[in-house]
Parts: C-alpha cells; structure tokens; sequence
C-alpha cells in the first residue's frame, strides 16, 4: 500500500506531531504510516480523511500485489 500523508500534511502545513493530535495517535504512529510500516485502521484513516478534507483514497492507494 502507498500512501502520500507526507504531501498531504505538507499542503496543510502541519507536523507529525500536529496531525497525530487531531486524530488521537501518537506521533510515531504517523511516523509509521508515512514509512509504510504500519497500516491505519478504518477509523484512523477515515479520521485523517476528516482532517486532510478529501477521501481516503485520494491518500491511500492499494499496490498491484496487495
């Protein structure tokens, strides 16, 4: 799975630290998202939705081999 939460932050100028609170993580959570080493619940995802203003797929993209 790809994921672009690194731009998406960027565009909206917060840190790490910034979107892990507003969705009720840690900071090394998102660290880990944006590294591919960890993969967001539904509700997570849905809440960095909410937060990012667009949908989940517009950040989340499934490889070829998922």
């Amino acid at each position: 799975m790809k994921n672009t939460i690194r731009v998406e932050r960027a565009i909206l100028n917060i840190t790490q630290q910034e979107l892990a609170d507003r969705i009720g993580v840690s900071r090394q959570t998102i660290n880990a998202i944006e590294s591919v080493k960890y993969v967001p619940s539904t509700v997570l995802a849905l809440k960095m939705a909410r937060v990012f203003g667009k949908e989940v797929e517009r950040f989340f993209e499934l490889d070829a081999e998922d």
